[in-house]
Formats: C-alpha cells, sequence, structure tokens
C-alpha cells in the first residue's frame, strides 16, 4: 500500500512534464515518422499490481507499465508486421532505467542492439535509433531506484512495410578498401596485424594497435569507402583486447568526423550495430580499454549504399538438402594393400603434442575385408627424435604408427562427413578422424587455419568420445567441444561406432551412431567465444598416436600393436 500512495502521490508532480513530452515533436528530420506502437500488443517480464505492459502503448500519460523490483526486466511490443524503426520515446516514471537496451528482432527469440546505456537519467528520452523488426524491446540492465522499472509511455516511431534492407541498400561496402589506424602492431605475437587485416573478410586475420605506441586510449581504425555512401551496419568481430568505450564516426574527408554510435558498455565479440550516416570514412574510435592491452578487432566490416565497393569474394554455398555423395572410401582392396593413393596420402614423421611415435608408410594397411587398419606398433626409428619415452628412458622414437590425409587429393567446404571406426583400448592410444584448414598447406599456421575433430578417444578412457573445434581465439584445451558416451555407458573399443560432422554455414552438429551429441552455433559462438574461421576448404585426417600431453604416455600394460579399424569414410554434400 505504502508504494501505491508513493506512486500515485508523484503523479500531480509530473504532469506537467507528462503534457510536455505527448506534446513534444519530434525532431524535424524525423518529422515524417509515424507513430507505430499505439494499441499493439505489448509483454513484459514482470508486472507489478495492475501496471500492465499494454498500459505503456495505450497513448494515455496516467497509465503505466511498472515491473517487479529485480535486474533484469524488459517490456516489448509486437508490431505486427516489420517496419523501419527511427525513433523510440521512452516516458519514465520515478522508477527508471540506469542502464538499459532498446533491442529489436523479427521473431522475439534473436534481439539486435540499436541503442544502448549504462547513464540513463530517466525522465522524457527521443531516442534516435535505425533498425528493422516486428519486436522492439526495452531491456533493463540496471535499475536507477530500489523499485522496478515503470514506464508511463513506450512509443516507437518509424514506418511499416519497408522490410529488411536489401540489395544495393545493404551492400558490404569495406572489403578490400584502405584503412588507416592510430597505430599497428607487427611482432611475434601478431605479425603485420595491419588495418587491411580487418578489411579482407579473414576472420583469421585481425589488425591490432602497437604495444610500444597503442596501448593507450583513444585508438582508432578507420576505412576509406572511395566514395561517399548511406550507413546502416557495421559488424565488428573484437579480440579479447575489446573496447569498453568507444564511437562509429562518419567522415566526409577523413578529417572532420561526425559520431553515429556511441557506447560505454561495450561488450566485446562480436557486435552488430544499426546506425544511420554518411560519409565517405567511417570510423571506429576507441576512447576506453576494456583490458590493459590495446584494441584489436579480426574484422570491422561497413554496410550500406553508395561507396565503391570492391566487389568480395562468393561466399560457400550450403549442401543440397537432402546432401548427396561426393567422396567415400570403402577400403575394399586386397589383404596387406596401401590406401588408395588417389585418396590418401601418408603423413609421415613425429607428431605434435610432445607424441612418442614415429609415422611411417607403412602402418596403414588394407585387411582384405573392407576395412582399414591403422597400427601402433612397439618398435624403434633409428636416428629420429622423440620426448623421452618413461618405459625405455630413450628419445628415439619407440613407437610406430600411421597418419593419412586427404591434402593432396581432396579439399571440400561443407559437407556430411563420416566415418564408421572402431577403436583400440590400451593407455596412451589415441585415434582420431578429423579435418584441417586447407590453408595450414600453404603456410598458415595453426590454429589460424581451422581444426575441427570429429572424434577423438583416450585409449585410457574408452567409455568416452570427444568433439571439438580449435580457432585462434579457442584453441588447445581452450577448444570448444564436449564429451559423450555411449548409452548404457558402453564400451567404444568393442564394436564399431558411425561419427558425422554435418557441416554448413550456420555451424556444425556432431552425431554419433545417428544420435546427435554435441551442436555448435556459428552465431552464438561469434558472440561469445570468438571469431568463426570454418567456412573454407578443409581436408581429412585419420591418425593413432601414441603417448602425447593429452593421453599420457603408454605402460607395460598397453597392448601392441594396438589397431584401429576404419570400415568406411564418407562425405555428402
Amino acid at each position: 500500500m505504502q508504494t501505491l500512495l508513493r506512486r500515485f502521490g508523484l503523479l500531480l508532480a509530473v504532469a506537467s512534464s507528462l503534457l510536455a513530452f505527448v506534446a513534444l515533436p519530434a525532431p524535424a528530420a524525423q518529422a515524417a515518422d509515424v507513430l507505430l506502437s499505439q494499441g499493439k500488443t505489448a509483454t513484459a517480464s514482470s508486472t507489478e499490481g495492475v501496471f500492465s505492459a499494454r498500459s505503456a502503448v495505450d497513448g494515455d500519460a496516467g497509465t503505466r507499465w511498472s515491473s517487479a523490483f529485480s535486474d533484469p526486466q524488459w517490456i516489448q511490443i509486437d508490431l505486427g508486421t516489420t517496419a523501419r524503426i527511427s525513433r523510440v520515446a521512452l516516458n519514465w516514471e520515478t522508477a527508471y532505467g540506469k542502464a538499459f537496451r532498446i533491442e529489436v528482432s523479427n521473431d522475439a527469440a534473436r534481439w539486435t542492439v540499436v541503442h544502448e546505456t549504462a547513464t540513463g537519467t530517466g525522465g522524457a528520452q527521443s531516442l534516435t535509433v535505425a533498425g528493422t523488426g516486428r519486436y522492439v524491446r526495452m531491456y533493463g540492465i540496471q535499475r536507477g531506484t530500489a523499485y522496478g522499472y515503470s514506464l508511463w509511455e513506450f512509443q516507437v516511431f518509424g514506418a511499416f512495410g519497408s522490410g529488411d534492407p536489401g540489395g544495393d541498400a545493404d551492400k558490404l561496402l569495406s572489403y578490400g578498401r584502405t584503412g588507416a589506424a592510430s597505430s599497428s602492431q607487427t611482432d611475434s605475437n601478431c605479425w603485420e596485424c595491419s588495418p587491411a587485416r580487418a578489411f579482407d573478410r579473414d576472420p583469421a586475420s585481425r589488425w591490432a594497435t602497437s604495444p610500444g605506441t597503442g596501448w593507450t586510449d583513444p585508438g582508432w581504425i578507420s576505412v576509406d569507402l572511395g566514395a561517399t555512401a548511406q550507413i546502416n551496419k557495421v559488424v565488428l568481430q573484437w579480440d579479447p583486447a575489446y573496447a569498453k568505450s568507444f564511437q562509429i564516426q562518419v567522415s566526409p574527408n577523413g578529417t572532420d568526423w561526425t559520431p553515429i554510435y556511441s557506447t560505454t558498455a561495450g561488450t566485446g565479440f562480436k557486435q552488430t550495430l544499426l546506425v544511420s550516416g554518411s560519409g565517405r570514412h567511417v570510423r571506429m574510435y576507441g576512447t576506453e580499454r576494456a583490458t590493459p592491452y590495446g584494441y584489436s578487432l579480426w574484422e570491422f566490416q561497413v554496410y550500406g549504399a553508395g561507396g565503391d565497393p570492391v566487389p568480395a569474394p562468393p561466399l560457400p554455398s550450403d549442401p543440397a538438402n537432402p546432401p548427396r555423395l561426393v567422396w567415400s572410401d570403402e577400403f575394399d582392396g586386397a589383404a596387406n594393400s596401401r590406401p588408395d593413393a588417389a585418396k590418401w596420402r601418408p603423413d609421415p614423421g613425429t607428431g605434435p603434442n610432445n607424441e612418442l611415435e614415429y609415422y611411417t608408410d607403412r602402418n596403414a594397411t588394407l585387411d582384405g575385408s573392407g576395412h582399414l587398419v591403422m597400427e601402433a606398433r612397439k618398435e624403434t626409428t633409428a636416428g629420429s627424435s622423440c620426448p623421452r619415452d618413461p618405459l625405455s628412458g630413450s628419445g628415439t622414437c619407440q613407437y610406430t604408427s600411421a597418419r593419412i590425409n586427404t591434402g593432396a587429393t581432396f579439399q571440400f567446404t561443407y559437407g556430411r562427413v563420416e566415418a564408421r571406426i572402431k577403436v583400440p583400448k590400451g593407455n596412451g592410444l589415441w585415434p582420431a578422424f578429423w579435418m584441417m584448414g586447407a590453408d595450414f598447406l600453404t603456410g598458415r599456421p595453426w590454429p589460424y587455419n581451422g581444426e575441427v575433430d570429429i572424434v577423438e578417444v583416450l585409449g585410457k578412457d574408452v567409455k568416452t568420445a570427444y568433439s571439438t573445434v580449435h580457432a585462434p581465439a579457442y584453441n588447445g584445451g581452450g577448444g570448444i567441444g564436449a564429451p559423450y558416451t555411449l548409452p548404457g555407458n558402453a564400451d567404444f573399443s568393442d564394436d564399431f561406432h558411425t561419427w558425422a560432422a554435418d557441416w554448413n554455414s550456420k555451424g556444425i552438429t556432431y552425431s554419433l551412431d545417428g544420435r546427435t551429441v554435441f551442436s555448435l552455433d556459428k552465431d552464438e559462438v561469434e558472440r561469445t567465444r570468438g571469431p568463426w574461421i570454418f567456412d573454407h576448404p578443409h581436408y581429412m585426417i585419420l591418425n593413432l598416436a601414441v603417448g602425447g600431453d593429452w593421453p599420457g604416455p603408454p605402460d607395460a600394460g598397453t597392448p601392441f600393436p594396438s589397431k584401429m579399424l576404419v570400415d568406411y569414410v564418407r562425405v555428402y554434400q
């Protein structure tokens, strides 16, 4: 009751400001905006008493919505159809949002931020925004008082029927254009991390400010679009060295800058900013670093109309639905024959990860019954050098095994990649079926090329399998993956099992014997972990490692020879 008396007692005090708010005209540039939200369906995360969400869109300045007294809270409006949003007007009751976002969505599930502040002042706010969607939401992050969030009116202005910008109105304008920056890094940690790296549409290359002169505020990177353009979207894919506070600015000449977006609560990772501005030059101007390091962007993409765009290479096509078989090996050869050289090539030598084996061109053969046999043997390779073997104490490689790949014969982008495999059991054994980005073969170092592990099993725990991806921002022990088991916690070494990865422009879905075990969504990875670098050709690898950092060394009980059997490998597109 005291809360109700307190709030109703404020009504007279704010009446004049309410009337001023209702009568307040839009800025001249927005005079043509139409009020879209009045009378539309409104919903909210919570409601205090009788103060429902619909009261914020009823056009009555004496009724309001009010939320529970906690963070976060939200109120959203369903406009009924897609609209182009140009302005949002908020008239706060005393219980206002100190930190909040205005977001738009086409499905009320995936939201795009068009305005964000951590220094809300309450009162009447007229916010110029640029976005497209059917739904508009005020998402409150931090309350300005001990009470909840409360709005007398939540008004959305714009135009119906605009739809998403398309065709010439939403082109990538920044690809291949000339960039400039406050400084650039070139050292062993970030080689030639020049501005051009942010405009090459290569998510595994980046721009970074120099540790010598650029790990200070402010820091900036700009792009010359070649001619005046109308800018409607900027996409930033941040390295961990991101901006907490920054502006997106436009300029006709690269000297005089006008902000079209500003935040003091940058989140890093991937940010898609719907903006509205005109200029030949576009700049990210960082004013406060989020870390002790500088500023660094994997990608800085500018979209809109005009400019002088350089055509970007076409993106790869997704597999057909349903996909068709495009490559396979059923391993139907004579006993003791080698794998088909038109499909597989041996990859001899020592392994990475402190492995103890020496890979040869003779440890992979066919068994004559439709299987590839990858065999690990306890035998010394003269003249070789491996980490010291705990059993023998020798630094000469004490084991041989097999590693083969399709790097020289078959590279591909997207598809269903599938293999039926039986793994061996024993401490120190490490069978795997995986893919590497093909640019590894032309000199790009791991993990910048990308690695997709379809299955790995450790011989010391053959009840568990793993599927993982590795990229510059997440690799090694920080790779994105998941362990999984068979139903009933059965043993993978007891029989053959089918592992598959369904890979397309949206992500990767891993399955075991037709059962989904792990899924990776590209958008989610970019928003939460870092750039997705797997939209380019890869090749396949089969190997059976012995020892290494992860499985540990073999012991006296590890059986040798040990065999990894492969029934088939197939690729569908």
